[in-house]
């Protein structure tokens, strides 16, 4: 269902819980030829802890930027995002990079896995390269909630493309990131391995430990399993739905085309 117009786009947790995102009236413009272009108008949101959030709508309406300034891969063009109370447009590139290092996870439709290690390797890499301590129990601890405790020493080429993506949302889990972004994660997966990829992700926002997850999807079926959807046309958010069905995502995206 649709909220009231007054209270969109807010969280829909607890008033005294601190979101771990809030977005105010966000915009993003890119260079184009006789002057900038406008991508996102004017967004403003918020997602409380313990919320997968789900953002669909037709091909250009600004889901994957807006999915981008909110984890602060991209600067705003104006406006402002705060990740867990910090502003980022405050701050310098050490430090938005610390941040998303130690609070922030990213899946994506690419794998991103390297080619020449092991499952194991791969997910214990990206600790390894902060410098921070992870232990062989984390990381066999993350390839078994996902699935591919027995696969562990295998290298991608041996593995299903369902398979990559576990890994690399494995990756994710050994380090127990606050907030996880998804940007297409089940585009290239067929319909059991996308249901598995999307049981996964629902399972960070909904284990009890204050952590959400904001996920980009052309599929509106993977984005009726959300906790929250919102529906963006022309950079500007159209619709928003709390739980909703496969037939209600549809037909608000059908509104926005």
């Amino acid at each position: 269902m649709a909220v009231a117009p007054e209270q969109r786009f807010r969280s829909t947790g607890e008033s005294h819980v601190s979101p771990l995102v809030e977005v105010d009236n966000l915009t993003k413009s890119f260079p184009a030829a006789g002057g900038a272009t406008p991508v996102l108008r004017g967004i403003s949101l918020e997602v409380p802890p313990g919320q997968f959030l789900a953002v669909v709508g037709p091909s250009g309406s600004g889901k994957s930027t807006l999915l981008y300034c909110m984890s602060a891969l991209e600067a705003a063009t104006t406006g402002r995002v705060r990740i867990l109370g910090r502003d980022t447009g405050s701050l310098g590139r050490g430090a938005i990079a610390k941040l998303r290092r130690d609070h922030l996870g990213f899946v994506f439709q690419s794998y991103n896995l390297i080619p020449s290690l092991t499952a194991r390797e791969n997910v214990a890499l990206p600790a390894r390269l902060a410098r921070r301590e992870i232990s062989a129990a984390d990381v066999d601890r993350a390839l078994a909630e996902v699935g591919l405790a027995e696969r562990a020493g295998y290298r991608p080429s041996a593995l299903s493309g369902g398979q990559q993506q576990r890994v690399a949302i494995a990756r994710v889990l050994a380090v127990r990131p606050d907030l996880v972004f998804a940007d297409e994660p089940t585009g290239a997966l067929d319909t059991e391995s996308g249901a598995q990829v999307l049981d996964l992700l629902a399972g960070v926002a909904r284990a009890g430990e204050g952590r959400s997850v904001v996920m980009v999807t052309h599929d509106l079926e993977a984005a009726a399993r959300a906790d929250r959807v919102l529906v963006l046309r022309d950079g500007v958010i159209h619709r928003e739905l709390i739980h909703p069905k496969a037939d209600d995502v549809f037909a608000a995206v059908a509104g926005a085309s």
